[in-house]
């Protein structure tokens, strides 16, 4: 089992910044891919960035790449925390931020994870 627990979150100013941060514990993956989603009322859920081990290659959607980091600590220990460091933010990214894990199973399966979603407000 694997749990997520997003904290971070808050009221910034346009063109702030902000930090998120996902702690994870539970069984570790030899293999996984760790995301940061966000998701405004009515809309499907966007993906934001994704890191994948093994490789520890990290890719942006378009609209935050330059302005968003992904990065992490204690790599694939079992407990882990994932970040996003947020900069240049627009009211347009107002948004619940969930972090995510998935990883492959036996006999074609996947094991998917959610946080609980930590909020973002972007307001003057």
């Amino acid at each position: 089992q694997v749990q997520l627990v997003e904290s971070g979150g808050g009221l910034v100013q346009p063109g702030g910044s902000l930090r998120l941060a996902c702690a994870r514990s539970g069984v570790p993956f030899n293999q996984y891919t760790r995301s940061w989603y966000r998701q405004v009322p009515g809309k499907e859920r966007e993906l934001v960035a994704a890191v994948t081990y093994p490789g520890g290659n990290v890719e942006y959607s378009d609209s935050v790449k330059g302005r968003f980091t992904l990065s992490r600590d204690n790599g694939n220990t079992v407990r882990s925390t994932l970040f996003l460091q947020m900069s240049a933010l627009n009211p347009e990214e107002q948004a619940m931020y969930f972090c995510h894990e998935e990883a492959p199973g036996g006999g074609g399966r996947k094991y998917t994870y959610w946080g609980q979603g930590n909020q973002v407000t972007v307001s003057s």
